[in-house]
């Protein structure tokens, strides 16, 4: 098992995960954009013979944002979502970021046990955040230790 950095070779494989993944998922063109085009954009694959998962992250300055997160179903229960959060971590503390946030559905329990394990407290509802079914959305926010 490995990571590297997500490149547009990967976005077949990635767009197929975002589909069965996510009730809203995004697309190639999504992809594309946060590749090529969002200087803030840092975005990994996990390989394990296969794309088996990704993250996304956005660093603006001292703050830090996860855009996506996602494991192959096959995959999940293995810790897999731990690795793919430590590379994001470790690239957050280099670049010095105070925090880091995210959003999630209320109603992902799993996801939401995670970001807790890491530190992520809730701090926000935003309310009819996605399209699809106007679920809420938790804004999560993890305080970033000086070093």
């Amino acid at each position: 098992m490995f990571i590297r950095e997500m490149d547009v070779d990967d976005l077949e494989r990635i767009v197929e995960l975002e589909k069965d993944l996510f009730t809203s998922p995004w697309n190639k063109d999504d992809f594309i954009y946060e590749l090529n085009e969002n200087p803030f954009s840092y975005n990994y694959v996990l390989l394990e013979n296969e794309i088996i998962g990704y993250i996304g992250l956005w660093i603006n300055y001292d703050n830090a944002s996860i855009t996506t997160i996602g494991v192959d179903k096959r995959y999940q229960g293995r810790g897999y979502s731990e690795v793919l959060m430590d590379q994001v971590i470790d690239l957050v503390n280099e670049n010095k970021c105070i925090n880091m946030s995210l959003e999630v559905r209320v109603s992902n329990n799993k996801a939401i046990h995670l970001y807790e394990k890491y530190g992520f407290k809730k701090v926000a509802l935003r309310k009819n955040y996605y399209q699809d079914n106007h679920e809420d959305a938790y804004l999560m926010i993890k305080e970033m230790e000086e070093e």
